[in-house]
């Protein structure tokens, strides 16, 4: 992978619609959507150019409405894929001041409104690349709302543990595992992993779910681990990428895989997928507190 493009100055947090009051647009306009660069959070952990994950940031939008050409209201979910490989991420308050946007303007169908966010957030996240790949836009009307389940996430639950936690920021110190041990093939998930906004400081709160195979690592210091992200300000995709790269390079496994789950926000849930090898994504299905 290329040299990543540079990061433009108006494109920084601080620059963003996070914490101020903002007015809602009611008229389709995709301006809205800021996007913020990968690199600097991943220059923090030592990547530059190519990364050593694949994966991909899925989110689910809950508050999409638009108008029909007779004026009458229509709703769907909507399932977003924006893979880890473009340069930016989309900044949440922004995708939901843009998916408002749509409320009060007239659109022929739902397949219309689809192609839309399409090309806007592909736009957005590949801006500032020589290329740029697709986004995932998939919209479930109203008629398949009852097939949406919840499903929590699968692996040995390491909340069960009884452990003293003094350490609130992230400690990558307390990663260890068994290196003079055979190695081993584990699914390890927690409900403990919170962390805060980089801007506004407001918490975030998640589940992970970590596969690997190499050596076993020592779940008490995993757990402890998770649990000191609590008073750490970075945003969701930013904590999974620092998550797998402390554990990569601490414990190092042959394969691994983190996978985030985080609570909605604004009418929008954030799960970034990151891992070492290529593999199909999980379904988009929410837990018990999305």
């Amino acid at each position: 992978m290329s040299e990543p493009p540079p990061v433009d100055a108006e494109n920084l947090p601080e620059e963003s619609q996070l914490g101020r009051v903002a007015s809602y647009a009611d008229t389709y306009d995709a301006s809205l959507l800021f996007p913020l660069p990968r690199a600097p959070k991943r220059e923090e952990l030592g990547l530059r150019g190519a990364v050593p994950f694949f994966g991909a940031d899925i989110w689910t939008a809950y508050e999409l409405s638009w108008l029909n050409q007779r004026g009458k209201p229509q709703i769907a979910l909507a399932h977003l894929i924006v893979p880890c490989e473009s340069p930016n991420i989309i900044e949440s308050k922004s995708l939901k001041l843009y998916l408002n946007s749509f409320s009060n303007t007239r659109f022929n169908d739902a397949e219309q409104v689809q192609a839309l966010l399409r090309a806007d957030l592909r736009e957005a996240v590949w801006r500032g690349a020589a290329s740029a790949c697709s986004v995932g836009v998939k919209l479930v009307g109203p008629e398949q709302f009852e097939r949406e389940t919840l499903q929590e996430l699968s692996g040995q639950d390491l909340d069960r543990l009884d452990i003293e936690c003094t350490r609130y920021t992230p400690a990558p110190d307390l990663l260890t595992a068994a290196f003079n041990e055979p190695s081993v093939t584990q699914t390890l998930c927690s409900r403990l992993l919170k962390s805060n906004c980089l801007v506004t400081g407001q918490p975030d709160w998640g589940s992970v779910q970590i596969s690997y195979t190499g050596p076993q690592i020592n779940e008490e210091g995993l757990l402890q681990y998770l649990v000191s992200f609590r008073n750490h300000n970075e945003f969701h995709e930013q904590c999974v990428e620092r998550i797998f790269m402390d554990v990569w390079t601490r414990c190092k496994p042959h394969r691994l895989s983190v996978y985030a789950r985080y609570t909605r926000r604004g009418g929008l849930d954030i799960n970034p997928l990151r891992t070492s090898h290529p593999q199909a994504l999980p379904p988009n299905v929410r837990t018990a507190r999305q």
